[in-house]
């Protein structure tokens, strides 16, 4: 028929498939965090039609495993806030946790315990230890309580990871005066994002360039940082 017959490209060849947009690996992991976010009540397979309605190609099981991994949970329906409107929400009534190693020019591992507060980011150095027991960690939670004294009742949440070195005892110091403990889930270093980023400030700015001794050296060194980064040091504006 003439119409099939004009219908057909000129050069004989079958029409090709449309063009399917591909992404970067860390926008499309932008863009999927920033559609979780703005459709609060949608899950993986909603923001994966999002991005196919926007031609880009990507499984529903990708995207579960970036919400996953960013704290967000990727159930079809999340009726409570997101984790990230939830950290902005509650920010001055948030306190976390980490543990930062230091190895020493003897190959000895040290261990740092510090705290950051989400609202002023200011930052606290428990302290450094080669054996980092039960009864230790515990201390540090108290020191922590009489340092922070009457601000220490403004806190609500204390967030810290799954590491063993945490002991229930830590958490029941925070418990006693009506700070409730948040666990991170395995393996989602975002969940516990500012601390971990503060953590990586450590290491880069002091570690990275300088020789540690000892224990006495390594908190010596942490404390003079730890002045400046509350009194001096520009910080990114809070989230």
């Amino acid at each position: 028929m003439p119409g099939t017959v004009n219908s057909w490209p000129a050069n004989g060849r079958s029409p090709s498939p449309p063009l399917r947009k591909t992404l970067h690996h860390a926008h499309r992991k932008q863009r999927i965090l920033r559609l979780a976010r703005e459709n609060g009540r949608g899950g993986q397979r909603r923001v994966q039609g999002e991005l196919a309605g926007l031609g880009y190609a990507i499984a529903p099981s990708t995207v579960w495993e970036i919400l996953h991994a960013a704290g967000i949970d990727p159930a079809p329906q999340r009726l409570g806030p997101t984790w990230h409107q939830f950290l902005t929400a509650q920010a001055h009534g948030i306190i976390a946790a980490d543990f930062l190693h230091i190895d020493t020019i003897f190959l000895k591992r040290l261990h740092a315990l510090v705290f950051i507060e989400h609202g002023t980011r200011r930052l606290h150095l428990a302290d450094v230890t080669a054996h980092p027991t039960a009864a230790w960690t515990a201390q540090q939670a108290r020191n922590l309580a009489m340092t922070l004294e009457c601000r220490m009742h403004l806190m609500r949440f204390l967030i810290r990871d799954r590491d063993s070195k945490y002991i229930r005892s830590f958490d029941a110091i925070f418990e006693a005066v009506g700070v409730e403990t948040l666990l991170s889930p395995p393996r989602a270093p975002r969940a516990n994002a500012i601390c971990e980023r503060v953590v990586g400030t450590l290491r880069r700015e002091i570690l990275d360039r300088m020789l540690i001794y000892n224990e006495a050296h390594a908190v010596a060194t942490l404390t003079e940082y730890m002045c400046h980064y509350n009194g001096h040091r520009p910080r990114q504006s809070r989230q």
